[in-house]
C-alpha cells in the first residue's frame, strides 16, 4: 500500500483516521501532533522572552514515551531562546534495568546537548525499590510505592530549579486508560485531580503557588506509533518492561481498549476528549464544594499535602 500523501511504500496504516503513511510523512505526522497540542495548550507563557525564558523540566525515563518526546521538543525549540530545556531522570534502583535505561538518557542528552540531572531513591530516601518490593510493609503493589516516589522527585526538582512545566511522556494509551479506570473505579476526587494537575486551563495552574503545572504534550498520539516513531529516528530508546510492574487491573484496562480499538477504530481518542470535557465540569463542582482538603504543609519534610503527613513520608516511615 502506497502513502496517501505520495507515492512512497506506507509504514504505517492509522485505522482511526484512515491514513496510509511513509516513513517520511508518519514522522511529520506525529511531531505536527505534539507540536498541535504544545499551541492548544499554550505551553509557550506570553511572559516568555529570550531575556527571562521558561524553563521546562522533562521527566526522562530512557523509555520510548520520554525520549520521543525530549527529542522532538529538542527540535521544535532548539533555535528558540524563549525555551530552555532541563531533563531529569530518576534511578529507583531496580537491578539490572535503570542503568540501561539511563545509558539511553545519558546518550540523548550528550547528543543533543541538553542539561540533565540523575537522582536516586538510595540517595535522596534511603531506600531501593529492589528492598521495598522484598519488604512491602502495606502490602501494595511495586508500582504504588514507585508512584509516590518518583512524583515528589519529579515535583521537588522542579521546585528547586523554579521550572515553570513539568513535561511527562504520556501517550494516548496512557491517557485513556486512566480515564477510564477513575471512571469505572468510581473515584470522582481523583477525577478532578487528574485534570487540575495537566488537563485544566494551564492559565489557571500556573497562578498556583502549591505546584509546578504539568504538561503532556504526547498524549494525542498512541502508543505504538510512538514506539514506531523511536525505531525510525533510530533513537536511544530502552524499551523493557520494569521487573516489578504489578498493574494487574490497568493491564485488564489496557487489555479491554486495544479490543475495543480495534473493533472500534477511535475509540482511545473519544475516551479522552470525553474524559477531558466532564472532569473539566467534576474539577469546578469538586472545587466549590466543602470536600476539598485543605493544603497544608507536611510536617516531616514540608512538602504540600492535605494530610499532617505527606504519602511519601508515610510509607517511608512504615518502611523503617
Amino acid at each position: 500500500m502506497d502513502c496517501n500523501r505520495c507515492d512512497e511504500p506506507a509504514v504505517m496504516h492509522a485505522a482511526y483516521s484512515g491514513a496510509h503513511l511513509c516513513e517520511g510523512h508518519f514522522v511529520e505526522s506525529v511531531e505536527t501532533r505534539v507540536r498541535r497540542r504544545v499551541r492548544r495548550d499554550d505551553l509557550v507563557s506570553g511572559d516568555a522572552t529570550p531575556e527571562a525564558p521558561q524553563t521546562w523540566l522533562i521527566g526522562l525515563s530512557g523509555g520510548k514515551d520520554s525520549v520521543v518526546l525530549t527529542q522532538i521538543l529538542h527540535e521544535t525549540f532548539a533555535e528558540d531562546p524563549r525555551i530552555e530545556l532541563v531533563c531529569l531522570t530518576i534511578h529507583e534502583g531496580i537491578e539490572g534495568y535503570r542503568d540501561k535505561s539511563l545509558e539511553a538518557c545519558l546518550d540523548l542528552t550528550d547528543d543533543l546537548d541538553i542539561p540533565h540531572e540523575v537522582l536516586e531513591y538510595d540517595e535522596e530516601f534511603g531506600v531501593r525499590m529492589d528492598d521495598v518490593v522484598e519488604d512491602d510493609p502495606e502490602n501494595m503493589a511495586a508500582c504504588a510505592y514507585c508512584g509516590v516516589f518518583r512524583r515528589d522527585l519529579l515535583s521537588g526538582y522542579a521546585t528547586d530549579i523554579d521550572a515553570d512545566l513539568l513535561l511527562t511522556g504520556h501517550n494516548l494509551d496512557d491517557e485513556a486508560q486512566t480515564a477510564l479506570m477513575n471512571f469505572l473505579e468510581g473515584d470522582v476526587a481523583q477525577i478532578a485531580k487528574h485534570f487540575d494537575a495537566s488537563l485544566g486551563p494551564l492559565s489557571e495552574r500556573r497562578e498556583s503557588e502549591h505546584f509546578v503545572p504539568r504538561a503532556k504534550p504526547l498524549r494525542d498520539v498512541p502508543e505504538k506509533e510512538v514506539a514506531l516513531y523511536a525505531h525510525l529516528r533510530d533513537l536511544p530508546a530502552h524499551i523493557t518492561e520494569c521487573p516489578h510492574s504489578s498493574e494487574a487491573y490497568r493491564g485488564e484496562i489496557q487489555q479491554l481498549l486495544y479490543g475495543l480499538e480495534e473493533n472500534h477504530p477511535g475509540t482511545r481518542h473519544s475516551i479522552l476528549a470525553g474524559y477531558e470535557e466532564l472532569a473539566g465540569i467534576v474539577a469546578e463542582r469538586y472545587d466549590d464544594s466543602e470536600d476539598g482538603a485543605e493544603l497544608r504543609s507536611c510536617r516531616e519534610c514540608g512538602s504540600t499535602t492535605t494530610r499532617e503527613i505527606c504519602r511519601k513520608c508515610a510509607l517511608l516511615e512504615a518502611l523503617v
